[in-house]
């Protein structure tokens, strides 16, 4: 304790879990002092700052990105379609997930068609269904449409018995299509601001906590 070694060190050098540790040291007056002097909370709260701004930097990043690439993106088929059905039915919910809902099969190939394009990612799909449903034939199904391996298709059962009443689904029916990246988040807010402007509407009207054009913070921190 006289080197003043973490418990990272300490757990190193004894090739033990850094849990053990703890429970070793965490009654030792020099435990408790530096616990009580608040010099490891902040020691994590700068660096959580650190972190937040460094994320909230790209985002900003990403959200001039789709900016610049609007003009180019919207000549090309269905892309503008995609904006428009992601402002009705997009998962607005979260910065780092972009994912439509819908029972269409069309509708469902385009978003995941487009996800897939923005992203580079496959997308993830989520098929309700009723306990009279074929579950095989559902996968084969969505899993043609949205571009997926059948096996990848993950299958929730709907009940109208109420046995599922604690579950909540954000979409009461129908298949999900999701990819978890924050920086096409951002993109797909910056094509709806920008609609948003074609079409003349108050651009106070998105989504609270991503960029807003022309204002002085383009995203949430």
């Amino acid at each position: 304790m006289a080197k003043k070694l973490s418990i990272d060190e300490i757990a190193a050098r004894l090739a033990l879990p850094k849990t053990t540790v703890y429970y070793w040291i965490r009654d030792l007056p020099l435990g408790r002092a530096r616990r009580e002097s608040g010099w490891p909370e902040a020691a994590r709260r700068k660096g959580n700052r650190a972190v937040e701004t460094k994320h909230k930097r790209r985002r900003e990043d990403a959200y001039r990105q789709g900016l610049s690439e609007w003009d180019d993106l919207v000549v090309v088929p269905t892309f503008r379609d995609f904006v428009v059905m992601y402002m009705a039915e997009g998962y607005k919910r979260s910065r780092h997930t972009a994912s439509v809902c819908n029972s269409d099969p069309s509708i469902v190939a385009m978003a995941a068609g487009w996800l897939r394009r923005l992203s580079g990612k496959t997308p993830i799909v989520r098929v309700q269904y009723h306990a009279d449903q074929d579950t095989e034939a559902l996968r084969f199904v969505w899993a043609r449409a949205t571009g997926v391996d059948p096996s990848a298709v993950q299958l929730h059962p709907k009940s109208n018995s109420g046995a599922l009443r604690t579950r909540v689904w954000r979409c009461a029916y129908g298949v999900a299509v999701t990819v978890h990246d924050t920086m096409l988040r951002a993109r797909i807010q910056a094509w709806m601001d920008r609609l948003r402007q074609e079409w003349g509407l108050d651009s106070a009207t998105t989504h609270r906590g991503v960029a807003q054009p022309g204002s002085a913070q383009p995203l949430g921190g």
